[in-house]
């Protein structure tokens, strides 16, 4: 590879590396990635050993090919890379604790459409975004790279070990749950894991297929999950479970049918958190409900919201020793029994295991929370080079009135309605926009509210 390779701007994100394979994203450019990530681990590792890094991939039809070429880099920057093959984001976090490497990276284009790919990072022990990509893209224009003959090795046992650390968790009650891998990287792991629970399981697009011919793998999608809800009700299940492509986000569904939003999820999964842990911090994203951070404070705990994305959680997570904590999006985190990243099976047998020691339906539990009216999240364009102004050009305008706001991720303007949000998206050319009020005549009100912050500023509003 040349020195001072150029990785186009457009797919240096806030916590990952994505593009559209062969048009801002090609085998070079993760050759480069490779080469130069392999450079900042050998400069941050403890003596003179080469880095040892993991490599995963998840089912896209473009995954196997990028995965070659950065695993080319990696080893032509002299690193011992251990190949754990296709699966979860997940697995590969939990490869990169237990067989103690340096560093991990993930070939995975999460729950963007098929065309798109890229890369999650891990170094030392925590993740490799913001400021870290910024001088990867650095190092590898600069040409300033480590050389060295390294090797690569297919390592089998990954699959196997992460299932059976999963399974600590299992539950004995023999629930019946229908299960949507949306053909994404979740599937390969997905068998092994059911037929070690207990109860009766239905399996839906668990085939690993990156065309994704089911539906598309985002649980934050309501439509995307019509098909698990329709197995919901025909086999009489308890409830519903459904992954994104790459098995990092969770979505789920009640016996009836009805969609538990990640804030949901959090705000129930944190009673077992918190009884065995009173006081202790519990995180939610600038995206979340105002139920999420009064539930916590009810059940004894420290509400903590933070910026959205799962880099910056996992990071304030170890900073403040945060046992839980979650995302609108469907990424839960668990430090409580396990290792703090995100990971949508984990999540699912914490889920169970909370309804089985309740004692009440996930759907009985879901109606005890307060139930406000709120928009979905609105996802709309705007040119990766405005989006972030925006919502500074908003906050000064709520300084200069006297507003109560929180500026920690875009804007988050609090009122006695409720409260509205807009942030920049850190994957797309999309701002991103939610409501929520006490009643319909407080939603409408804020939605009022939000549409004139953004007309002023020469923006569109989305259609409520």
């Amino acid at each position: 590879m040349s020195a001072g390779h150029v990785l186009d701007p457009a797919i240096l994100g806030a916590y990952d590396i994505r593009g559209i394979v062969d048009e801002t994203l090609s085998g070079a450019d993760m050759a480069a990635i490779g080469r130069g990530f392999a450079t900042i681990a050998r400069q941050r590792a403890s003596g003179d050993r080469p880095p040892r890094i993991c490599v995963g991939r998840d089912g896209r039809l473009s995954s196997p090919d990028l995965e070659t070429h950065l695993v080319e880099g990696l080893t032509d920057a002299g690193a011992e890379v251990q190949r754990i093959g296709v699966g979860p984001t997940p697995m590969l976090y939990f490869a990169v604790h237990e067989r103690r490497c340096d560093g991990g990276l993930m070939v995975t284009g999460s729950h963007n459409p098929p065309a798109y790919n890229g890369v999650k990072m891990v170094l030392g022990g925590g993740p490799f975004h913001g400021a870290d990509i910024e001088a990867l893209a650095q190092v590898v224009e600069d040409g300033a790279l480590a050389a060295g003959a390294g090797r690569a090795t297919e390592v089998e046992d990954v699959r196997d070990a992460y299932v059976t650390r999963l399974l600590a968790e299992a539950v004995g009650h023999p629930f019946t749950v229908a299960w949507d891998a949306g053909n994404g990287a979740v599937g390969a792991v997905l068998g092994a894991l059911v037929s070690g629970l207990p109860g009766r399981h239905i399996l839906l697009n668990d085939a690993v297929d990156g065309t994704f011919p089911a539906h598309h793998p985002d649980p934050t999608v309501p439509e995307n999950l019509a098909q698990l809800i329709e197995a919901v009700q025909a086999e009489r299940c308890d409830l519903g479970i459904a992954f994104d492509g790459d098995g990092d986000r969770i979505g789920v569904v009640d016996a009836d049918g009805a969609i538990l939003w990640g804030d949901q999820l959090v705000a129930l999964l944190a009673r077992a958190v918190l009884r065995e842990r009173p006081g202790a911090t519990v995180i939610g994203d600038v995206k979340a409900s105002r139920v999420l951070f009064d539930e916590i404070a009810r059940l004894g705990g420290t509400p903590l919201m933070w910026r959205t994305g799962h880099a910056p959680i996992k990071a304030k997570m170890a900073e403040c020793g945060a046992p839980l904590a979650g995302e609108m999006s469907g990424h839960i985190f668990f430090a409580d029994r396990y290792y703090g990243f995100d990971d949508a099976l984990y999540a699912a047998l914490r889920l169970l295991k909370l309804v089985a020691d309740e004692g009440r339906s996930l759907a009985a539990l879901g109606a005890e929370l307060p139930q406000p009216v709120s928009t979905p999240e609105l996802r709309f364009p705007c040119p990766d080079k405005r989006k972030f102004r925006i919502a500074d050009e908003i906050g000064n305008r709520l300084a200069a009135a006297g507003a109560t706001f929180t500026a920690i991720d875009g804007v988050r303007a609090e009122s006695a309605d409720g409260w509205w949000l807009l942030r920049a998206s850190n994957t797309q050319p999309m701002l991103v926009a939610r409501c929520e009020g006490a009643d319909d005549g407080a939603l409408s009100r804020l939605k009022d509210d939000l549409a004139f912050h953004l007309r002023a500023c020469g923006v569109e509003p989305p259609e409520f």
